[in-house]
């Protein structure tokens, strides 16, 4: 195993969208406490702190105008919303600082990208980033940069032929699809929940890149209460042998946790098991088809304590090829219900969630559907039979 990195700023706290949103700093910061008192750290398994990124650099994904209504708004939360920016009252509410917070979180990712890219690092983790809805021109779902996309970016500048992208989050990772559906050195791959159910109503099957790089993106929708199970034979149906076909210098993955059966914003039902099992399949594909570089990224995961540090914990061990202890640190349970007044669990991993037949029963058809159209549309467009 070569070296592996874990992205983290302290300051990357400061995107906070504000009392009782979703997207909490805390998640964040739980999780890297979590990495480091199991031990995961040191032997070549390093904290790395960000380059700064010139923000000339958020250019190549956002419009200028977008770009300078976030900088105003940093200063001065308080102005006039800028909904047809994406700010304002809702889901991505500007705060004080947001523009050097969202900076620093694509500087996190491009950062792990030149980790890996370089050499330093086989493998790298920026668990604040993943921010993979926000768009050229506005925020949007929580996110105001998109450092997925940031970061690809940077790694095809760098000399990458080909980056292939996986997003795990329970939502569609749209923002980032569109910025790559005509550019076919990208495939974007999403497994999600249906868009008949859940923002941002897209990433249907028959999505499959832009008019001038057709097969560039893959979308695999699934249906509400899909267990594990369901969701891991979609992916080994039809997402490996893409990732296969593609052959890309680089795997970028985001790791949204929000699958996860409790998760308080949508309604597929992972154990953190499965996640466990979602990293074991792309560690392999990263080391069989890319040479072993594998970016990785936060996302979406809103059980804030119960869900967040213990999967990104579990990726970030899959990372470094470690295990973890059968139960969290009980001096980090307590510290997570002083921060939070929220009781973590105590085992890492879960029992699969049960299921009425008549749930998997229509999560295992629309897998089958969504598998099907993809091997009739997509499939065949990467030589694949």
């Amino acid at each position: 195993m070569g070296r592996v990195a874990l992205v983290w700023d302290e300051r990357a706290a400061g995107y906070d969208l504000g009392p009782g949103h979703p997207l909490a700093p805390v998640r964040v910061e739980l999780t890297v406490d979590l990495i480091r008192r199991i031990g995961l750290l040191g032997g070549g398994v390093d904290e790395v702190l960000p380059r700064a990124l010139d923000e000339v650099e958020l250019l190549r994904h956002h419009r200028e105008d977008f770009i300078d209504t976030v900088k105003r708004l940093s200063w001065d939360p308080t102005a006039r919303a800028e909904e047809r920016y994406g700010l304002g009252p809702g889901d991505t509410p500007a705060f004080e600082g947001m523009h050097p917070a969202s900076l620093l979180i694509c500087a996190a990712s491009v950062e792990a990208a030149r980790q890996v890219w370089e050499g330093e690092a086989d493998h790298a983790f920026n668990p604040a980033g993943g921010l993979h809805h926000a768009m050229p021109d506005r925020a949007a779902g929580f996110c105001i940069y998109n450092d997925p996309a940031i970061a690809i970016d940077w790694l095809l500048e760098h000399g990458a032929e080909r980056v292939t992208y996986v997003d795990v989050d329970v939502h569609h990772g749209d923002g980032v699809e569109l910025m790559f559906a005509d550019d076919p050195r990208v495939l974007t791959i999403s497994l999600h929940e249906s868009g008949r159910f859940l923002f941002p109503g897209t990433g249907r099957a028959d999505d499959i890149g832009g008019t001038k790089a057709p097969g560039s993106a893959a979308n695999v929708p699934l249906h509400p209460g899909t267990p594990g199970s369901v969701w891991l034979g979609a992916f080994d149906a039809v997402v490996e042998p893409l990732i296969r076909a593609f052959d890309a210098d680089v795997l970028v993955t985001q790791l949204g946790c929000d699958t996860h059966a409790s998760d308080p914003l949508a309604h597929l039902a992972l154990t953190t098991d499965d996640m466990a099992a979602i990293y074991d399949r792309l560690h392999r594909l990263a080391h069989e088809t890319t040479d072993g570089r594998w970016v990785a990224l936060g996302g979406g995961g809103y059980q804030l304590v119960r869900v967040v540090p213990r999967a990104w914990t579990l990726a970030f061990a899959e990372m470094a090829g470690r295990g973890v202890p059968v139960e969290t640190p009980m001096g980090w349970r307590e510290m997570a219900v002083q921060r939070t007044g929220d009781v973590p669990p105590t085992a890492f991993l879960e029992d699969p969630v049960q299921l009425s037949e008549a749930m998997r029963a229509q999560a295992e058809q629309e897998a089958r559907a969504s598998v099907t159209a993809l091997r009739e549309l997509l499939l065949p467009l990467h030589g694949v039979r």
